[in-house]
């Protein structure tokens, strides 16, 4: 901020000080300039920011961290009053300080020479990473004003990514309406076939490893930067755990997506949302989650009405915002078939989580009691897992009946007959009596 103040100091002073000095170069940084270890300056090193890149950053994060630094550099270099419209900026409706606009940008970095100020407009544009990775933005003023009297804005994540060393985390709302997902269980509580388990290892590998592959390999100009996967099969089966689980072992944070909060009858208005949920995820290394995917990714129909005409549009815009997004994305669904074909064969793995097996739901069952419970010798495991056609969901159900029960009742050891009735009342929740 230092060396800021200084650059704000020589534009001043050779702008409106004496003709002589307007020949003067931009002051040098001092020599530890790059050398300190922060996420601003691993930022810059990473997409190897120019030094007026580096001084654009700081123009948009100055009024966060020092509400009047604009004002004290301004008028110690003009202390006499007076309207300055050549230096741009603007008041908020609570921030009384001075806030830098695009014209602010390119007074303090380019002055009058009018090729400079052209070509510092190239830092707005969309395929600039200021603005690719919603790092800070002009917004956009009233119609018939120049472009760059729009505000610089820099976005809140990377606030906090500069000064407090990490991306805020989002809350649920209807401009992100999703949730984190977190969960205690391991890798060893998860139980599928082989095959399954082998293709989640895989998808494992792809987050860990996509880094080295897209760039330290040079494989981004060939491959796309995102990974889309399917996940299908009945409910209950582990999906969601998966998710879970392959956020808490990369390190990663994973989003579920309510689906019912981003789909609105309005036309438009569900690519609205779902542009908010990927343009605030963009770039964060996030996972996101859509559970029953069907309600938003579900086949096309045939054109008999404008309802049907936008709904294909939905589907369409769909299709390449997720295929855009440079993180993971999982679609959760019953079933394969409901799936949009136009998806299916963009998904780089498609993974199916089987009804469990006998031997898997004896395992499930083995896995599944708190050691404070005994199970009466009478119970018979083998036999249940062989008698009733129960997914690992179905299973905790209900282990939690019988716990409450034990409770209530003030007697831990469980009985055959106990796990029993509390299987044929979970069964017939689903409809299905015995």
């Amino acid at each position: 901020m230092t060396y800021l103040a200084e650059v704000i100091y020589w534009r001043l002073s050779t702008y409106f000080g004496d003709n002589s000095q307007q020949l003067t170069e931009m002051p040098c940084p001092p020599e530890d300039w790059l050398t300190v270890d922060t996420h601003l300056h691993r930022f810059i090193h990473e997409h190897q920011l120019e030094l007026v890149e580096q001084l654009t950053l700081l123009i948009a994060l100055a009024p966060h961290l020092q509400p009047n630094f604009f004002e004290q550099t301004i008028t110690y270099q003009l202390p006499q009053s007076g309207d300055y419209p050549q230096i741009g900026g603007w008041r908020g409706k609570s921030h009384r300080g001075f806030l830098p606009t695009g014209e602010t940008v390119l007074f303090l970095l380019g002055g009058n020479g009018f090729s400079e100020r052209i070509r510092l407009q190239r830092l707005f544009r969309e395929e600039h990473p200021f603005i690719r990775q919603h790092v800070l933005y002009l917004d956009s003023p009233p119609e018939g004003e120049p472009l760059m009297s729009g505000k610089l804005v820099m976005t809140q994540d990377y606030v906090d990514l500069f000064t407090h060393g990490h991306f805020s985390r989002p809350h649920f709302s209807l401009q992100f309406p999703a949730q984190r997902i977190t969960t205690e269980m391991e890798w060893s509580d998860l139980v599928l076939n082989a095959q399954t388990l082998q293709q989640i290892r895989d998808l494992e590998a792809w987050i860990t490893h996509s880094p080295t592959i897209l760039y330290d390999w040079g494989m981004k100009r060939k491959l796309k930067l995102g990974y889309r996967v399917l996940f299908h099969g009945p409910p209950g089966t582990g999906k969601t755990l998966t998710a879970s689980l392959l956020g808490k072992y990369t390190g990663k944070d994973v989003y579920k997506i309510d689906i019912s909060m981003l789909v609105s009858k309005f036309i438009g208005e569900t690519e609205k949302n779902l542009s908010n949920l990927f343009a605030r995820a963009e770039s964060k290394g996030w996972i996101l989650f859509f559970d029953e995917a069907d309600a938003l990714f579900g086949k096309r129909t045939n054109v008999r009405d404008a309802h049907d005409k936008y709904a294909n549009q939905e589907v369409s815009y769909l299709l390449q915002r997720v295929e855009n997004y440079d993180g993971l994305v999982i679609l959760a669904s019953n079933f394969k078939s409901n799936i949009d074909e136009a998806f299916m064969r963009r998904f780089q793995s498609i993974i199916h989580f089987p009804f469990p097996s006998t031997q898997e739901r004896l395992q499930l069952w083995q896995m599944a009691f708190p050691p404070q419970l005994r199970l009466a010798e009478t119970v018979d495991l083998p036999h249940l897992a062989k008698t009733y056609e129960l997914t690992g969901a179905d299973i905790m159900n209900v282990v939690q009946h019988c716990c409450l029960q034990a409770l209530q009742q003030g007697n831990t050891m469980i009985q055959q007959r106990n796990l029993v009735h509390a299987i044929k009342r979970e069964l017939s929740k689903a409809g299905k009596i015995f």
